[in-house]
């Protein structure tokens, strides 16, 4: 295959069944060097890795003679596709995508399962009848082997008419058979002959479905031998695990041990990642250059590193140098360079080095979240949950397999919205995704602790009450908001869940492993960017313009108080008092407002600011900026936070959306800015319109 002038390696799709073992195929084969491809008009993800593949020498291994492009498409059951992933992978197939895949690919691998062969031939009919050069791989046979079912390969790959591989993702057999017929179905030839196999549902009046179905039923019959072994079905286990009982208090246990995982194991890492950072950031400081070789040091220094991270920026979302990318890259260096020796250091220290932080303190969350999910989902056990919860789930408009995503939202909805890809349903998905942060995260628990301590810091029981129902509201919101967005904006009923209920399996760890980290790496690279990216942006916000020196106050801890007023975040604060005055809140509130739509828990060092305290006052809650905070007034002596603010404020942090993060993967997800723009919307003013009630009611009764 060409493009342009330029030779390009061959494409080979890997296609299949859910449930098969097709992605653990593609890891295996695939090791370190897969990544997600990036083609146009495409939002599923597609995987891709280059592969070497040659003849077979000693020892079985592979001799490596030529690459191919090795490209992993979702799973469909039929080339008649149900949902976005299906038809992808669909056309993938019959060369009807733009860029890369425009074209019929050069060779294609089917994946069928050895245990359940009748079922998964089907697709591997219809595949067969594109008349591509196609290779159907047999996986699982460890597993077939195991319970004595024998398949005469030489009998299957005579009637299917095309190369037939025996293979076992998990334990590595097979392979280099594999990549020697992958080589030799790529390799060049001078005349390659046409391929014209014939339909198995050739001349069939009846349905073509029932037709295919029998066909597989037929050659399963006349190419497998089933052994003495047998696998014990499971039936019971099943009748207990899809109970509407004892199924939903399993699924209950086993999602909470899930959630118990992320919270605590997480815990760790996160903390060794803000103390890693926190150390960064020291050493940084220590050797950044001080105002006396500003000159000579720091502007070459400063304008070298901008120049560098633009390039690593680039590199990992793969963008071209041109020279718009070319000018925005140097004129930034240059404006870098010509800070202010003291703006630099808060620039690398406060915007790139915590911006990142931010970004990567996620990462253990969300690589616990996955790799847990990889082996439930592997084992065959997670389409036992998403049936159980289908009962409950569709009464409010959503699928069974939300639960998952809303469960994991509970830690961090960024996790739980790249958790909602295993629901096909295109309009399941994305109401989904809408309503998962509404779901109390974890970054909300500091402005909770805040405010109940604020309002009940001599009473734990009334202050646990408080804090169990923000929970209680925001879970609430999250399953109104999808059954109204159902009956409005995005119309329709959840998809009714139809499945085959995969047979139980011993999960693997190399390939949850592997999808871990390339769920990391996603992470990263592509949300990773845009993050930093605001960071730096939100830091130049409340950094500019600089208040003059004769205007700064003697003390130093209202220094920052009042440069921060005089900022532009500052004076945004101030204009859009009126605003939010009918929700009880200040101007420097609404500062604390503002600077949060990057991080929630940025509102804690923020007030600390804004009301004297300094920052380090934030990590002393009870000692230092809950009674400061108790202690502010209003001009007509009021406390400012009263338990009307104060409940107006918790209210507003459950229910508005204060997560620039989470708006990016939003915009990943859905393939559109329009939804993540929508989520801000609707949960700002549901927010505004929740406070706006609770403020105005408890002042009217006095509170």
């Amino acid at each position: 295959m060409s493009i342009g002038n330029a030779v390009a390696s061959p494409v080979v799709l890997l296609a299949g069944n859910p449930n098969v073992g097709k992605t653990s195929l593609f890891n295996t084969l695939a090791g370190m060097r897969a990544k997600v491809a990036n083609y146009p008009g495409i939002t599923v993800d597609l995987r891709k890795a280059t592969l070497s593949v040659g003849p077979v020498e000693g020892q079985g291994h592979c001799q490596a003679t030529h690459t191919v492009e090795l490209v992993d498409l979702p799973g469909l059951y039929s080339m008649e596709t149900a949902s976005p992933e299906e038809e992808v992978a669909a056309r993938s197939l019959r060369g009807e995508l733009t860029g890369r895949l425009h074209q019929k690919p050069d060779a294609v691998v089917v994946v069928v399962d050895a245990t359940n062969l009748s079922r998964t031939l089907v697709l591997a009919s219809e595949v067969l009848e594109l008349n591509l050069p196609t290779i159907v791989a047999v996986n699982l046979v460890d597993s077939a082997e195991a319970s004595g079912t024998k398949i005469d390969f030489a009998s299957l790959r005579e009637r299917l008419d095309c190369p037939v591989i025996g293979v076992s993702a998990r334990k590595g057999t097979g392979l280099a058979e594999l990549r020697e017929a992958i080589y030799e179905l790529t390799k060049p030839a001078e005349s390659p002959l046409p391929i014209a196999r014939q339909s198995c549902v050739a001349g069939c009046k009846g349905c073509q479905f029932s037709a295919r179905f029998q066909w597989a039923d037929e050659l399963t019959g006349q190419t497998v031998q089933p052994g003495a072994k047998a696998t014990v079905k499971m039936d019971w286990l099943d009748r207990l695990l899809t109970s509407p009982t004892i199924g939903l208090i399993a699924l209950l246990s086993v999602m909470l041990g899930v959630f118990f995982l992320i919270f605590s194991l997480a815990d760790i890492p996160m903390g060794l990642i803000e103390e890693g950072f926190g150390w960064i950031g020291e050493l940084a400081g220590g050797l950044l250059p001080d105002a006396t070789t500003r000159v000579l040091v720091h502007a070459p220094l400063a304008g070298i590193g901008s120049m560098a991270v633009f390039a690593l920026a680039y590199w990992l979302n793969e963008t071209k140098w041109t020279k718009w990318s070319v000018g925005i890259a140097v004129a930034t260096s240059i404006v870098v360079a010509l800070l202010p020796i003291e703006d630099f250091r808060s620039l690398v220290i406060d915007g790139v080095i915590g911006g990142t932080a931010g970004v990567v303190v996620f990462l253990p969350q969300i690589c616990i979240l996955f790799f847990v999910i990889t082996l439930l989902e592997d084992s065959g056990y997670m389409a036992r949950g998403a049936f159980v919860m289908e009962r409950i789930m569709r009464r409010v408009g959503l699928p069974g397999k939300a639960f998952v995503p809303m469960l994991s939202s509970h830690a961090c909805a960024i996790p739980g919205i790249m958790a909602a890809r295993t629901i096909e349903n295109w309009r399941d998905r994305l109401v989904t995704i809408l309503v998962l942060p509404l779901l109390t995260c974890s970054a909300r628990l500091p402005v909770y602790v805040m405010v109940t301590a604020l309002l009940f810091g001599n009473d734990p029981f009334k202050a646990s009450l408080l804090f169990g129902a923000a929970y209680l509201l925001g879970i609430t919101a999250a399953l109104t908001s999808a059954y109204l967005l159902k009956k409005t904006l995005i119309p329709g009923e959840a998809a009714p869940l139809v499945l085959e209920l995969p047979s139980y399996r011993m999960p693997s760890l190399r390939n949850a492993m592997m999808t871990t980290l390339d769920r990391a790496i996603v992470f990263l690279r592509q949300a990773g960017s845009v993050i930093l990216l605001i960071s730096v942006v939100l830091w130049a916000l409340a950094t500019y313009p600089k208040m003059p020196e004769d205007q700064l106050p003697a003390d130093e801890l209202q220094q920052a108080s009042a440069q921060l007023e005089y900022s532009i975040a500052g004076r945004v604060g101030k204009a859009i008092e009126p605003v939010f005055a009918p929700l009880g809140f200040d101007w420097k509130i609404d500062v604390g407002i503002v600077t949060s739509f990057a991080a929630r828990e940025v509102v804690v060092s923020t007030l600390s600011i804004v009301y004297g305290l300094g920052e380090d006052g934030a990590e002393d809650q009870d000692a230092g900026l809950i009674e400061t905070l108790r202690r502010q007034e209003k001009p007509d002596g009021t406390p400012v936070f009263s338990t009307a603010t104060s409940v107006s404020l918790l209210i507003f942090f459950v229910l508005a959306m204060q997560c620039l993060p989470t708006q990016v993967v939003t915009k990943r997800e859905t393939g559109s800015w329009k939804w993540a723009a929508f989520q801000f919307g609707f949960m700002t003013m549901l927010a505004y319109g929740g406070a706006l009630i609770a403020y105005q009611s408890l002042t009217a009764f006095g509170f």
